[in-house]
């Protein structure tokens, strides 16, 4: 049965609801939202009637029901991996707020990124750059930039470094295909650095004149910098192995869901309880992310299905056309799920079907499918840095530097940035890779 033709358009609506409701909810009813409960009943409202119309089918229904389930396992498992293992290392210290260790810092991250996360990254080098610029009374411009550079365009090149590129791996794009981003890495990323640079530089010069004294010999102090936790670098590895093997040997479903989670449980046991501590380490996050997935999982099903069956119709055939609808679509709701909507369309044109890993199938249809591959995965990490509610880490790096005492823009305040710095240099991607 073809249940993209068969399910009714209302089906997408519980999606978009659910999308919605993430991002604006906090906006109006933020004590509301701070409840993990009451996200989770946020989700499972939405999700009701999408599951009673899919179980309404019989067995493709459920069978529908049933993938997203596995999928969603699979996803929260690597997220929850990565957040206990970067949980137990704690980077001690700081460097001098200079704008070329700050720049140093940030590329250092956008490596990181797609080893860890971009979670993770964010994670690990936010405080040190905080402690690092703490002499320095302009720093809004350095947190933004954080944002851009390390929670966002850095992660571009491997699965694990943003939750749409592991959502593609899980549906059939090799581990290894993500590095032919190199380009679109290297140019937007090292564009963003040197701008930064020369943005710091300017802000350090002024603060320079405007106070009294030294500002680059303050920023020069620095507290000797170390890490602690060292040993869970090995259960990074172990991550990093695993979803290589898993994506090559194409183990049964399972397998790598248990190692996984047992690679996650180990180094909780094994990591001193005072390190987590230290890092200000929460179950509250990692919740968070469980629950409005499971939601999220459930109520795109429908949406997918039907825009595969209907792609033609929907006016999408070109590159650029995914990077921009996918960017922007990932700027205001979670580029996890936009990913996946445009993936289905890029695969309906091709008259390829949602089964199993339909995304390598896509890719085995030559230069025309992996540019549509690109343009989607790009739009997707890349655009996510347009908003505070474009990507995870987002937010919790804006929540982290505000309680170090930066005061960082509002939601528009925060989009001036990205509009003047962001959008020309995406405008720039799309001339030279997207066409």
């Amino acid at each position: 049965m073809d249940l993209g033709a068969a399910l009714p358009v209302w089906t997408v609506l519980p999606f978009a609801g659910l999308l919605l409701a993430i991002a604006l909810l906090p906006l109006f009813a933020g004590h509301f939202w701070e409840q993990n409960r009451n996200k989770a009943l946020v989700a499972a409202l939405f999700s009701l009637p999408v599951v009673l119309e899919l179980a309404s089918f019989g067995h493709p229904g459920l069978h529908q029901l049933v993938e997203k389930g596995q999928e969603y396992l699979s996803f929260i498992l690597l997220l929850l991996a990565l957040f206990v293992i970067t949980g137990g290392i704690v980077v001690r210290g700081s460097l001098s707020g200079t704008p070329l260790v700050n720049t140093g810092i940030f590329g250092l991250g956008a490596v990181l990124a797609n080893v860890i996360g971009t979670t993770g990254a964010s994670v690990l080098l936010i405080r040190p750059v905080l402690r690092a610029n703490a002499p320095r009374e302009r720093k809004v411009h350095i947190v933004v930039f954080f944002i851009f550079i390390v929670s966002n365009c850095g992660g571009l090149l491997t699965p694990l470094g943003d939750p749409p590129l592991f959502l593609g791996f899980l549906k059939g794009v090799p581990f290894e295909w993500t590095f032919s981003l190199w380009k679109e890495w290297l140019l937007v990323n090292g564009a963003l650095l040197v701008l930064f640079n020369v943005w710091d530089q300017r802000v350090l010069d002024q603060e320079e004149l405007e106070r009294p004294g030294s500002q680059l010999e303050e920023v020069m102090h620095h507290a000797p910098l170390r890490i602690e936790g060292l040993r869970n670098a090995a259960f990074l590895a172990g991550v990093v192995a695993l979803i290589f093997y898993a994506g090559r040997a194409e183990l049964p479903y399972g397998v790598p869901q248990a190692a996984m989670a047992l690679l996650a449980v180990t180094a909780y046991l094994v990591t001193p309880e005072r390190l987590r501590r230290d890092n200000g380490f929460t179950w509250g996050p990692i919740v968070e992310v469980a629950v409005l997935f499971a939601g999220i999982f459930v109520t795109m099903a429908p949406a997918l299905l039907l825009l595969n069956t209907h792609a033609a119709s929907v006016g999408l055939r070109e590159p650029w056309q995914f990077y921009w609808a996918s960017g922007l679509l990932s700027s205001f709701l979670d580029n996890a799920p936009t990913y996946l909507t445009f993936s289905a369309a890029a695969a309906g044109l091709h008259g390829l079907s949602l089964e199993g890993r339909y995304l390598a199938e896509l890719l085995a249809q030559g230069d025309s499918g992996a540019r549509l591959v690109a343009a989607i995965s790009c739009g997707s990490v890349m655009m996510g840095a347009n908003s505070y509610i474009g990507n995870g880490p987002n937010f919790m790096v804006k929540a982290i530097a505000e309680e170090a005492g930066v005061r960082m823009p509002s939601f528009f305040g925060y989009m001036a940035y990205s509009v003047g710095i962001l959008i020309p240099l995406f405008v720039v991607i799309t001339f030279m890779f997207m066409r």
